[in-house]
C-alpha cells in the first residue's frame, strides 16, 4: 500500500515527461516506445513504476499496447495533429516561414503542388549509395579532420569546368563552398548588409531570402517582376531615390513566377547597376535544370559587379547540402573567413560526395534526362492550364514552377484552404510578398505535382462547381 502511494507521484512524473516528448515530436504516432525494462534502468526507477507510468499514457489516449511487441505512439495522434494544422493553415500562411515548414513535410499521401522541390523519381539516376566507396577511397583520413575554409579543393576544381560551360571564367579562389543556397545567402547578407542598410528584391520572390533580410533588419524594398525579368523603369526610380547596396536577383528560373530575364533586359540591367554603383546577387538555384546558352548577369558581368550563387538541391539532392558562392577573389578570401567563423568548415564529406558524382559519367545523361522531363511536364502542365482557362503568368519551354491564376479566384489562399481537405496542397501567392498579409489572385504550382490526378480532379471540380454557381 505505502509503495504504491509512493510510486504514484513518481509514475505521474514519468508519465508527462514521455507525454511531452511525444507533443515535441521526439515520438512520433508509430513509434515504439523504449521498453519497461529500458526505461526503469534509464530512469532507475522500478519496473512497477514504469507500468504505471504507461497505463497513465494509455488512459490519457497517448500510446497503445501491442500483445507481444511493446508499447507504440498512438496513431490517433496523426489524425488529430493534421486536423490541428489544417485549422492553422491560414493563419500560417500569411508567415514568412510558412513555406519553410511544408517544404520539411512528406506527406505522400497529399498532392503537393506548392513543393519547391523536383520529384524523387527524377534524381534516381544520381543515388548517392553509389558513390560511398569512391567517396571514401578519396581520403578517409581526411575526413575525422574539419575542411579547408573555400571548401574541398578538388569540388572548386570541378566547378571551375562546371561554371566555364555557361560562360562564366572563374578561378578556384573565386569559390566558397557553403552549406547550400541558403547558407551562401545568409554569408552575403551578413558580410554586406547592416541593419537598417537598404537592400532590394524581386517582388514576387523567395520567401526564405524576405525573412532572412527583415532578420538582419534591413529595409527590403520589392521590385515588381515582369514576365522576362524586373521591371527597369521601377527599378531605376528606386536606385535614384533610395540608394541601396545590394539587389538580389534570379536571372533564370525565377522563384516563384518561373519567368527568364530577356538578354536586352539583362544587359540594360548590368548598365543600371554601373551608373548607381549597385552589387547583384544572383541565385541560380536551377542551373542545371536550365540550357548553359540561358542569360544570366553572372555570365555577361563575369563578377565585375555580380556575386554569383548555386547550389545541388534541386538537381542531386537537398540532403546533401552543398552550394557555393562565386565572386571576386578578395571577397571570396573574406567570405571564407566568415564562414569559418560561423560553421568553421563545410562538410568535406558532402562536398567530396558532389565531386565524385560531378566526376562520374552518369552527371551528363542525368542533365539530360532531366531537362527532358522537365520539358515534358512543363508542357502537358501548362497544356492543362490552358484547358481550364488559367492564366500563366510566363511562358517558358522548362521551368519547375508557373506562376497560375485560376478563374474566378481573386485569392489564392481561399483556393488553397478548398483544396486542403481533398489532399491538395497549394502555396498561395501571399507568401512570395514582403506584405504577405495582402490579397494575390496567384499560386507558384510545380509542374510536376500537377500531373496528379489528384490535383487535376479536384480543381477541375472546384472550377466547374464555381461556374455553375456564377450562372
Amino acid at each position: 500500500m505505502n509503495e504504491t502511494r509512493r510510486s504514484a507521484p513518481i509514475a505521474e512524473k514519468l508519465a508527462d515527461l514521455i507525454g511531452q516528448q511525444i507533443a515535441d515530436g521526439v515520438y512520433q504516432p508509430g513509434d515504439k516506445l523504449p521498453s519497461l525494462r529500458e526505461l526503469a534502468q534509464l530512469h532507475r526507477y522500478a519496473k512497477n513504476t514504469v507500468v504505471s507510468a504507461f497505463d497513465l499514457l494509455v488512459s490519457r489516449g497517448l500510446i497503445e499496447p501491442r500483445r507481444g511487441s511493446g508499447f507504440y505512439v498512438s496513431q490517433q495522434l496523426r489524425k488529430a495533429r493534421v486536423a490541428d494544422e489544417d485549422s492553422g493553415q491560414l493563419v500560417r500562411a500569411m508567415d514568412t516561414v510558412w513555406l519553410a515548414r511544408e517544404q520539411l513535410i512528406t506527406q505522400p499521401e497529399v498532392a503537393a503542388v506548392g513543393d519547391g522541390f523536383p520529384p524523387i523519381g527524377w534524381l534516381a539516376d544520381m543515388r548517392m549509395d553509389r558513390y560511398y566507396q569512391k567517396v571514401v577511397r578519396t581520403g578517409l583520413g581526411s575526413l575525422f579532420r574539419y575542411g579547408n575554409r573555400f571548401g574541398y579543393a578538388p569540388l572548386r576544381d570541378s566547378l571551375v569546368r562546371k561554371l566555364g560551360v555557361l560562360g562564366l571564367g572563374v578561378t578556384p579562389n573565386q569559390l566558397v563552398l557553403t552549406h547550400g543556397a541558403n547558407d551562401a545567402l545568409d554569408l552575403v547578407i551578413r558580410y554586406f548588409v547592416p541593419p537598417g542598410a537598404t537592400v532590394l528584391v524581386d517582388e514576387p520572390g523567395y520567401y526564405l531570402l524576405f525573412g532572412k533580410l527583415k532578420l538582419a533588419g534591413a529595409r527590403v524594398i520589392g521590385v515588381p517582376r515582369l514576365a522576362d525579368g524586373p521591371d527597369l523603369a521601377a527599378l531605376e526610380g528606386i536606385l535614384a531615390a533610395e540608394r541601396p547596396r545590394l539587389f538580389f536577383t534570379q536571372s533564370v528560373a525565377h522563384n516563384p513566377t518561373g519567368s527568364d530575364i530577356s538578354a536586352a533586359k539583362a544587359y540594360r540591367l548590368l548598365q543600371l547597376a554601373e551608373k548607381h554603383n549597385l552589387a547583384i546577387v544572383e541565385d541560380d538555384p536551377f542551373a542545371d535544370f536550365k540550357p548553359t546558352s540561358a542569360v544570366r548577369l553572372s555570365t555577361l558581368d563575369q563578377l565585375e559587379r555580380t556575386i554569383y550563387i548555386g547550389s545541388f538541391s534541386k538537381s542531386f539532392s537537398a540532403a546533401l547540402r552543398v552550394g557555393y558562392i562565386a565572386c571576386s577573389a578578395a571577397l571570396a578570401n573574406d567570405l571564407a573567413d566568415l564562414k569559418a567563423l560561423i560553421h568553421v568548415s563545410g562538410s568535406e564529406y558532402c562536398e567530396r560526395m558532389v565531386d565524385v558524382m560531378l566526376r562520374e559519367g552518369r552527371y551528363e545523361r542525368h542533365l539530360v534526362k532531366l531537362r527532358q522531363k522537365l520539358g515534358a511536364a512543363t508542357e502537358q502542365a501548362q497544356q492543362w492550364l490552358d484547358e481550364q482557362g488559367c492564366t500563366v503568368f510566363a511562358r517558358n519551354a522548362q521551368t519547375l514552377y508557373l506562376w497560375v491564376k485560376f478563374p474566378g479566384m481573386d485569392d489564392s489562399l481561399r483556393l488553397a484552404e478548398a483544396l486542403l481537405p481533398q489532399g491538395v496542397k497549394m502555396a498561395p501567392g501571399r507568401v512570395f510578398h514582403l506584405d504577405s498579409s495582402a490579397r494575390s489572385e496567384w499560386s507558384r504550382c510545380n509542374v510536376a505535382a500537377m500531373l496528379d490526378p489528384r490535383f487535376q480532379t479536384a480543381v477541375a471540380g472546384l472550377l466547374r462547381n464555381r461556374g455553375g454557381r456564377d450562372s
